[in-house]
């Protein structure tokens, strides 16, 4: 308070209305006197303050804390004592709308001073404006027995929990409300408003109370609220209704059949059988676990909505806030709602991040979470109620392994990478509400072509389907826009824009290279179309002669003989799913980090099976082990090559995923990782030979076109080039390309002339163009064919 303020004159009374009123308004009481229903300046009369409300900008009252100060109205000595309030007593405050609610009256430090304080957030929440009346509260209030509200903010959508009614009895205890107030309940970390609709007395002359018809202008009737005083929030119809349309069934899951049918009797059995007539432990905790966007969430809304039972959510995201004591008592709350109400499901989402993994830096708030869940554990199977908790994650290595005993989460339900059959299945179900001319064949088709894709990469794409013909002209111009449909050209179409979200962090673009675009080789081609295309294409063929398909496939010989080509032919040719990585790049000065590189590189190839895993330069990964490890570096490559050696033949099956390897000096590879079982297909990968150069020298000059002179014989090119790599020979052929252009002249004059490329211009190229392979080179892989590899 200003200190002019404080050096006002004492109130002065009015003879003729007996009105009391600061002396600086005095003309203006003359002027309208007596006062009407808007008045100009703050009066007392009759034991009734007229004024308008002020802001409370003291940051802290020192008799009162914070959060009772938004229950409180701030009134000066001077005017307590013309309307006869005590410190503390109940006042009511009467709006311009005849609105009325009540607060606590209390002093402040200037006795001279008539205005009348409420804190911005009292005056926001209650909507206060223009003038108001504050009078003692002369009438009894009842003890109210049961409160009505209602949520004010149309998404504010939350129902009564024990934590919820906890946070209405800790706000609203002793308050003195009546119907048609705005309550503010802080709730985590937000707040939540509601309206009082109704209210119902405790005692006998409440209830009489209750009877009795008032007059408009009556008073208004008040409540004293209690601890036991009953919350109750009342649910609009409407959205309920849109809440149970938008929740998805079990019919609109397509693909997981089998999964469905065992989570329906392990819930079914948790809810409905008596459990008294069990002298054994029935597991009531389930693990459904899988990759993300895999439809985990979706499956487990769909069952929520299938049982007639009681749901409490556990959310983590929400349920941690700042103050990490009162998480434990929430969840513990939480625990014992569902328990009230069997039978019930609880639904914990991302368990991991409720109970995260043992580590040095755990915390001990993480273990007092994870006691709280092990004690309801044990509370359920004392009470014998039916209570099932369903938990999901999609990091199932993440969660405390405590958790994972038979006594706890007995059951896991893994929730995989669909087939190729489910694939079909989920598309089915989301073309049901698209306009299309897919048949079946379509279907098909798009099901083989979408390796790895979960429910949410097929939802994306059937998006990107959708995008691409409403992106068209004759979507908005058409007078028949309702007849377009969506129709394959449009699947394929996305299927170059969208690939599986597993596939994010390694895959890469892999450009349009054929078989038609690597000259020669064709003994490599069909080595390469047998371990990789026939096990998916024939897979009968090997079960009728009991062979198991190669799991992996080295690649070796000389630099440039396109070796890395080849693998991304590889893969475009079988629409196969490629993750790409040089040995270099697996390797992490951090301990463990490479290891856990190689695993994670083999755990995605599983998930978007069938997979194609190149490692180029493979000779940097799995050199050869020593019999002293001499430094922290080959120490390093040793475990890294332990990893590999263990995810191609250990406990996990690599099942529809190939490993190709490309290297320059396969002496130098561990002779372990060569065995079959591992490297089953060891494949040359020489010079090219005559007929492989005539090859590469056709495809080179057919995209060279009518630049290259008639006078220029195949025979002769590949004469020049003995010895020379693949790379080497598009070098000169590009070497010769250039020394026309410059023969050609500037294309800046007018009279250039583009000559063609001649037989002299590839000599020249020759010339400079030298072969780098060595003969000692070529040695080198001689041996390795010959001798002993183990």
């Amino acid at each position: 308070m200003s200190k002019t303020r404080r050096s006002l004159c004492p109130f002065v009374p009015c003879e003729k209305c007996q009105a009391f009123f600061m002396q600086q308004d005095q003309k203006i009481h003359k002027l309208n006197c007596p006062p009407q229903e808007t008045w100009s300046h703050n009066f007392v009369k009759n034991n009734v303050f007229y004024c308008n409300i002020e802001n409370f900008t003291a940051e802290e009252h020192p008799d009162i804390t914070y959060e009772k100060s938004h229950e409180t109205i701030f009134l000066s000595v001077k005017v307590m004592e013309l309307v006869k309030i005590s410190k503390g007593e109940p006042v009511i405050i009467t709006t311009a709308d005849n609105n009325a609610l009540v607060k606590k009256a209390w002093p402040v430090n200037d006795d001279n001073l008539m205005s009348a304080f409420l804190t911005i957030k009292a005056i926001e929440l209650n909507q206060i404006k223009g003038c108001v009346t504050i009078e003692k509260l002369k009438c009894t209030t009842c003890i109210a027995k049961e409160i009505i509200v209602e949520p004010v903010e149309k998404n504010q959508r939350e129902k009564m929990s024990l934590k919820l009614e906890h946070s209405f009895q800790r706000k609203m205890h002793e308050q003195i409300v009546a119907i048609g107030n705005l309550i503010r309940i802080p709730y985590y970390s937000s707040n939540l408003i509601y309206k009082i609709i109704d209210i119902k007395a405790n005692d006998v002359l409440g209830r009489r109370l209750d009877k009795v018809t008032l007059s408009e202008e009556s008073e208004n009737k008040f409540y004293t609220v209690k601890y036991s005083t009953k919350w109750i929030i009342t649910q609009i119809s409407s959205e309920q209704e849109i809440t149970k349309q938008t929740s998805p069934s079990l019919k609109s899951v397509g693909g997981y059949s089998h999964l469905i049918k065992e989570l329906q009797q392990m819930i079914s059995i948790g809810l409905k059988c008596d459990m008294k007539a069990f002298k054994f432990h029935v597991s009531r905790g389930i693990i459904l676990h899988g990759p993300p966007g895999v439809g985990k969430s979706m499956l487990s809304e769909a069952l929520l909505s299938e049982f007639n039972a009681h749901i409490t959510r556990i959310i983590p995201s929400h349920l941690y806030n700042n103050n990490l004591n009162e998480t434990e008592l929430v969840l513990k709350d939480l625990f014992k709602e569902a328990l009230k109400n069997s039978p019930s499901i609880i639904y914990i989402e991302d368990i991991e991040n409720l109970c995260p993994k043992k580590s040095t830096s755990s915390t001990n708030h993480e273990k007092k979470i994870l006691a709280s869940l092990v004690t309801f554990f044990n509370d359920i199977q004392i009470s014998e109620k039916n209570i099932v908790i369903l938990a999901v994650t999609s990091k199932l290595d993440a969660v405390d392994s405590f958790l994972r005993k038979p006594r706890l989460f007995g059951k896991e339900f893994k929730m995989s990478v669909p087939t190729k059959e489910m694939r079909k299945e989920i598309l089915l179900k989301l073309i049901e509400t698209i306009p299309n001319s897919l048949n079946e064949d379509d279907i098909e088709q798009i099901a083989s072509e979408t390796h790895g894709f979960v429910g949410a990469d097929l939802s994306s794409l059937c998006s990107e389907a959708c995008y691409r013909v409403l992106g068209t002209e004759a979507c908005f111009t058409s007078d028949n826009s309702n007849n377009i449909l969506v129709s394959r050209d449009d699947f394929i179409h996305a299927l170059t824009v969208v690939s599986p979200m597993e596939m994010k962090d390694f895959s890469i673009d892999i450009p349009d290279v054929r078989w038609s675009d690597i000259g020669g080789q064709s003994d490599l081609k069909l080595k390469l179309s047998q371990s990789v295309d026939w096990p998916l294409k024939y897979p009968n063929v090997f079960t009728k002669y009991g062979v198991n398909p190669p799991r992996g496939v080295l690649m070796f010989g000389p630099p440039g003989c396109s070796k890395t080509m080849i693998a991304k032919a590889l893969a475009a040719e079988s629409k196969l799913n490629f993750l790409n990585v040089k040995g270099p790049e697996l390797f992490n000065k951090y301990v463990g980090e490479s290891e856990k590189k190689v695993r994670e590189l083999f755990q995605k190839a599983r998930q978007v099976a069938p997979s194609i895993i190149f490692i180029d330069e493979i000779d940097a990964l799995g050199g050869e082990r020593s019999s002293s490890s001499e430094s922290a570096g080959a120490s390093v490559q040793e475990r890294v090559l332990t990893q590999l050696l263990t995810e191609l033949d250990g406990v996990t099956a690599l099942v529809n995923v190939t490993l190709v390897a490309a290297t320059n000096r396969p002496d130098r590879i561990d002779k372990a990782l060569l065995r079959p079982g591992r490297f089953d297909r060891l494949i040359y990968v020489p010079l090219p030979n005559k007929e492989a150069r005539m090859e590469i020298f056709e495809i080179i000059l057919r995209k060279m076109g009518k630049m290259v002179c008639p006078n220029v014989k195949l025979d002769d090119l590949v004469a020049l080039t003995e010895g020379y790599s693949g790379a080497e020979i598009q070098a000169i052929c590009n070497e010769a390309g250039l020394k026309a252009m410059v023969d050609s002249g500037n294309p800046a004059d007018e009279n250039y002339v583009s000559k063609q490329v001649t037989m002299e211009h590839f000599k020249q190229a020759s010339s400079i163009v030298i072969p780098r392979t060595h003969v000692d080179t070529l040695k080198i892989y001689d041996e390795f064919l010959n001798k002993p590899r183990y």
